[in-house]
């Protein structure tokens, strides 16, 4: 292919909403991708810990157990990113206290550039909010609490 045709290409696509071309030819394919900045992963697991000391390692049970909210829990069913409305301005889906009957949407998990919309698995009142808006949660993990 071409110099000044493949310069052409490249400026085509870097100048469009085009993110990938691919063209065959002849003479071969060319395959051309428009980098951007590197994307933040959306979990960061935590850094490894190592018990060096034997003191540390006979640390309570109560201590080492996830504390348990009392109520119904209602966990994340993904990894994801944790939202409590839809849109940033947006006024959220509950709030501690709010009603919500079985099947309401309470928040919204961002899993791979997709909004997933969680909805209550029972009827009760928000009494908890286990997590922080824009938050990286895990599959299981308690978000609210009702009762």
């Amino acid at each position: 292919m071409d110099l000044r045709k493949l310069k052409t290409l490249i400026d085509l696509v870097s100048e469009s909403n085009v993110s990938e071309l691919e063209i065959t030819e002849a003479e071969g394919k060319v395959r051309i991708v428009k980098g951007g900045p590197p994307a933040q992963p959306a979990y960061v697991p935590p850094p490894a810990v190592t018990v060096a000391a034997p003191v540390a390692a006979q640390a309570s049970p109560a201590a080492a157990a996830p504390e348990t909210p009392a109520g119904h829990a209602v966990k994340s069913p993904m990894v994801g990113t944790f939202y409590r409305a839809s849109s940033p301005g947006a006024k959220p889906f509950v709030d501690v206290g709010s009603q919500v009957k079985e099947g309401d949407t309470v928040c919204i998990i961002e899993a791979m550039k997709i909004l997933n919309e969680i909805e209550a698995d029972k009827s009760g009142t928000i009494t908890q909010i286990l997590c922080e808006n824009g938050q990286a949660v895990e599959y299981g993990q308690p978000l609210f609490v009702i009762e």
